[in-house]
């Protein structure tokens, strides 16, 4: 009666939940590396914003970009804003991750002569994109400002396109290298995300970025445990079309046999006695 696991469907179906265990199991792994790897992520960011700021040149350099374990690590600098090179980083959201602007990053020049990109802040579109916008000027003078230190972005972490042949003064990344050419002077490696500014600014500035968000740890882990039930419940699936498979054969079986035997007593002939005897 298990002979039927031996047809092309059932060989086929049999494949398939062979082929589906061992996926299931490693994409549940998968969502568990990738829930290990935000807490670890989440756990980095809020060690680094209870850190005591200290001066940005203890953590990078021109050509030196900060270690992994220092990004959002609280940073000062002094300087003077470089407004001439200043630039708006393109297709940025605001704090409600909705509207669409840009972050005006300014050059500050320290006392060395080396620049500190310094990420001030977000500010809406205009209408004409192909334009310079208009940029809340700086403070003037000498400042210290306090910020987030932050790794230079690449199309390859960020998943955002280095478009050529921008308008004058836009970029799409934020990356000191690029910018150590058009400044043509030496730049620290990473940015600066700015918080605080001493001393405080008498105009209206760009609008804050917020800090990370390092609360939330996703779903992951309720993926993981989903796909492991997944590749479990696959073998308990197929035994129970196998059984199923097996009562219909049975059952299917059983009529064929008793309408077999009903029609072979029919076609048999009765003898006198079974007639009741002759008269």
């Amino acid at each position: 009666m298990y002979r039927f696991l031996l047809s092309r469907q059932w060989v086929i179906l049999t494949l398939i939940g062979l082929a589906l265990i061992p996926a299931m199991i490693e994409l549940g792994f998968w969502q568990l590396h990738r829930h290990e790897s935000r807490v670890a992520h989440n756990e980095l960011i809020t060690k680094s914003l209870t850190a005591s700021p200290v001066p940005i040149g203890q953590l990078t350099g021109p050509g030196r970009e900060p270690a992994a374990d220092d990004h959002f690590r609280t940073v000062t600098a002094t300087g003077r804003y470089d407004t001439e090179h200043e630039v708006v980083v393109r297709q940025r959201t605001g704090a409600d991750q909705q509207s669409i602007g840009y972050f005006v990053l300014t050059p500050l020049i320290q006392r060395d002569g080396t620049a500190v990109l310094v990420n001030r802040g977000w500010i809406e579109a205009g209408g004409d994109l192909t334009e310079f916008p208009r940029v809340p000027r700086p403070p003037r003078g000498q400042v210290t400002v306090t910020g987030r230190i932050m790794a230079d972005e690449t199309s390859a972490a960020s998943g955002i396109k280095d478009k050529p042949g921008l308008p004058p003064r836009q970029v799409m990344l934020i990356n000191s290298r690029q910018q150590a050419e058009a400044l043509g002077r030496s730049v620290l490696g990473g940015y600066l995300q700015l918080t605080a500014t001493s001393p405080k600014p008498d105009t209206r500035q760009p609008e804050r970025i917020p800090e990370p968000d390092h609360s939330s740890i996703g779903a992951h882990m309720a993926y993981a445990v989903q796909w492991w039930l997944f590749s479990a419940a696959v073998p308990v699936g197929w035994f129970v079309l196998v059984r199923r498979e097996f009562r219909d054969r049975r059952d299917r079986f059983a009529k064929t046999a008793g309408a077999a035997d009903a029609g072979h007593e029919a076609e048999t002939p009765r003898t006198p006695a079974a007639r009741g005897g002759a008269h």
